[in-house]
């Protein structure tokens, strides 16, 4: 999900394009051509286009099965972790917990189902949160938050976690909310929370940043091939599992405090003001970057990206430490970067899937990299690396958890609504490659997108689209994966890692 930036010019059909502008190497980030904006259809979106499904799709997430799908796979013994209970939708029964393993935890209880649905079922409890090889239990390490894609989002194949802020400084401990159904994002950098989702009182805790120069509060603004927001920056303790980041400078979208209506240079294509548009409570950005544009903003003051709200709003340069910040990064330990693991789906997709977001690479007994077999490119500071579709000349490529489908230019495939909808299942190869010479190829998997979303099915291992000149590895790839995505940390004191990613099929 590659955000558009007035430094980077990027144009990418994605509705909830990468809300990154930059990390804080200085350069800009490579442009790409795009393609044509996604139609919406049945609530589903081209990764992400708009979340206000049509009538008849919307239908098809809001009613549900008569149950709740069962819990995910039970926790081995080498420490996995089972998965929650899916939730019933509308006029949807219970879901049940999964089972743990000997060195698996229990799963969760299925979440309710909404009106007028039933209650869901605790699974069965197994050993603690990380076994060792032989089964045996082992302290949980407290970097691991469970990613779910359920019918919790109206657009399908949309990865959900679930973040707790609270009053800067106060070692999230005081005037603390947890903000269920946040997009996963690791195409982007820093977290983006609606003000409607953040309780008053703990709203009322984060003080707004303000403009150096003027004194002014400071508004941002986020754009996207589809849309954009607009809102206030304020400072938050950003608590994931038991990581805490200490007084992160976080995006409040639609917030009230902002008086200066949005600029003109911030108004592209449709206004994503409230959190059923998005499909989300909003938008954790875990990808490359620390800063969500870095050493260029804090020099310049562009259009389209930081704001005094000055009533009209007027462009300003902000100093890194008041940009929105990758809250990742932020952590006293496990900050180099992140994994993300999702379960292997079948080619007609599943109900749900939980998988796990993991903290720190090769700094836990549950991170490691060496030795895993993974295949490791080095990207840029966007998390950017080259790819050569089918055969083509190579373009910008990526991973991003963000975008719920791969995307690339093949004008060969039969689409429908901007996915592809071929009369049969096909795959194509990507070339895969960074400028230190490393090559891989991978295999993309392509369903009819008509006959996928018309199920009531919400992950998707072959949900593909159209994307001119790029090659976006979205969510379909990551399930049966376990895909890092580590940190550019160049220039911070004490370690100089450069960012890359990396994967391994489980």
């Amino acid at each position: 999900m590659k955000r558009i930036t007035v430094i980077s010019a990027l144009a990418l059909s994605l509705v909830l394009a990468a809300c990154g502008g930059g990390g804080d190497g200085g350069g800009a980030p490579a442009a790409s051509n795009g393609g044509a904006n996604v139609e919406n259809n049945g609530g589903q979106t081209n990764s992400g286009a708009n979340g206000n499904g049509g009538e008849g799709g919307s239908g098809g997430a809001a009613n549900g099965g008569s149950s709740g799908g069962s819990g995910g796979g039970s926790g081995g013994t080498s420490g996995g972790t089972s998965g929650g209970g899916s939730s019933g939708t509308p006029n949807g029964g219970s879901g049940s917990g999964g089972n743990g393993g000997s060195g698996g935890s229990g799963g969760s209880g299925g979440s309710s189902g909404t009106d007028p649905g039933g209650g869901g079922s605790g699974g069965s409890g197994g050993g603690s949160d990380s076994g060792s090889d032989n089964g045996g239990a082992a302290a949980d390490l407290g970097n691991t938050v469970p990613v779910i894609v359920s019918a919790a989002s109206k657009v399908r194949n949309f990865p959900l976690v679930s973040v707790t802020v609270c009053q800067p400084n106060s070692s999230a401990q005081a005037s603390c909310a947890t903000i269920d159904n946040v997009l996963l994002d690791t195409g982007s950098f820093g977290l983006r929370l609606y003000a409607s989702a953040i309780p008053s009182a703990t709203l009322a805790a984060l003080p707004i940043q303000t403009d150096t120069a003027s004194g002014n509060n400071l508004a941002a603004c986020a754009s996207f091939a589809s849309g954009h927001m607009w809102g206030s920056v304020r400072n938050a303790d950003v608590k994931l599992a038991r990581e805490v980041a200490a007084a992160v400078p976080i995006h409040v979208m639609s917030d009230p405090a902002i008086a200066s209506a949005k600029p003109q240079s911030c108004a592209y294509n449709t206004a994503f003001t409230t959190a059923a548009m998005l499909g989300a409570n909003g938008i954790l950005g875990v990808g490359a970057a620390r800063y969500d544009c870095g050493s260029l903003c804090a020099a310049n003051a562009f259009d389209g990206v930081y704001y005094a709200d000055a009533n009209p709003a007027t462009p300003v340069a902000v100093p890194l430490a008041k940009q929105v910040a990758n809250p990742v990064a932020l952590f006293p330990v496990d900050n180099n970067g992140v994994i993300v693991e999702m379960p292997a789906v079948s080619a007609k997709g599943a109900p749900t899937a939980t998988g796990t977001l993991t903290f720190g690479i090769d700094t836990q007994t549950n991170n490691t990299l060496k030795g895993a077999g993974a295949t490791q490119l080095m990207t840029d500071g966007w998390g950017d690396f080259l790819g050569a579709y089918n055969g083509t000349s190579r373009v910008t490529a990526f991973i991003d958890s963000g975008s719920n489908s791969s995307n690339f230019d093949d004008g060969s495939i039969p689409r429908w609504n901007g996915f592809y909808a071929p009369a049969s299942a096909w795959q194509r190869d990507v070339a895969l490659s960074d400028l230190n010479g490393t090559n891989a190829m991978v295999t993309i998997d392509i369903g009819n997108a008509a006959a996928l979303l018309a199920t009531r099915f919400t992950a998707f291992n072959n949900l593909a689209g159209f994307m001119a000149q790029t090659v976006d590895l979205g969510l379909p790839f990551y399930f049966g994966r376990r895909v890092y995505h580590g940190i550019d940390l160049r220039g911070a004191a004490g370690n100089g890692n450069p960012p890359f990613v990396a994967y391994v099929s489980q």
